[in-house]
């Protein structure tokens, strides 16, 4: 509000992944109503007033690479994980080019910020720290062994995988952006931007990792990760016309427009 006023919409949920956009969630998915990428892209076209900032961060769902894997397939996994890592490029960009495309045909300036996804090698350190400190003393993240009953790439056998396929993620992310990027050359309205700041927040720092399970952000994880995004997306929100007016400009709200 120091800004511009904002009206701040979320849209994501727990388990959301990049999937096909007919592909149906699954039980413990609608259970929980969760929308994977494509069901959050469709609620913010069924806007009436379309958004000026959109920001896209994936999580980490997408990396369980050890899901439905046979034990052979887990000791072999290289050719599934490029096929996992080339539907995840194919499945976003699906989803990514029906926001674009909707911003194409807007009025006002819309800004589109996808960000990457953390750095698993880091994450890792943190997390090795905190099971080092719970096998002295189980009392000290007393979940930490729960997330590897619905995430089982977490064990330690498959975290270097989980730390490769992260980064194949990653790569297919910025590939995406930089061709959708070329298409938008003619709409200049439209203003796509990747951002890799939150790869460098550090969380091999166990104050941003969660007390409880080691394997969720920490309140101080959060602000990492906040402030990281903040100072990320400056140059969007100058095109979209919500940047901070400079001491030499008149009043700051002047020519401030409402984001959404």
């Amino acid at each position: 509000d120091e800004i511009t006023p904002l009206e701040a919409i979320e849209y994501n949920g727990a388990g959301a992944l990049v999937a096909p956009s007919r592909a149906r969630e699954g039980l413990r998915r609608r259970m929980i109503r969760t929308r994977n990428l494509a069901g959050q892209v469709r609620q913010v076209l069924r806007k009436k007033r379309f958004p000026d900032l959109i920001m896209i961060w994936i999580g980490h769902n997408n990396t369980d690479w050890v899901e439905g894997l046979s034990p052979l397939e887990r000791e072999h996994p290289q050719e599934h994980m490029r096929e996992m890592a080339a539907r995840f490029g194919e499945n976003y960009t699906e989803s990514l080019r029906d926001l674009l495309d909707r911003a194409k045909a807007e009025k006002h300036n819309v800004a589109v910020v996808v960000f990457g996804l953390v750095n698993f090698d880091a994450f890792f350190k943190g997390r090795r720290k905190a099971e080092a400190l719970h096998a002295r003393n189980p009392a000290v993240y007393p979940y930490l062994e729960t997330a590897y009953k619905s995430f089982e790439s977490l064990t330690p056998p498959y975290q270097k995988n989980m730390a490769l396929l992260g980064s194949m993620l990653n790569a297919k992310i910025q590939t995406m952006v930089g061709r959708l990027q070329r298409e938008l050359k003619n709409h200049p309205n439209v203003r796509l931007q990747y951002s890799d700041v939150l790869r460098k927040v550090d969380f091999s720092r166990l104050e941003l990792i969660n007390p409880a399970d080691a394997w969720h952000l920490s309140i101080e994880g959060h602000k990492a990760l906040a402030e990281a995004a903040f100072r990320a997306i400056a140059p969007s929100l100058e095109f979209v016309g919500a940047a901070r007016a400079s001491p030499a400009t008149a009043a700051r709200a002047d020519g401030v427009r409402q984001t959404r």
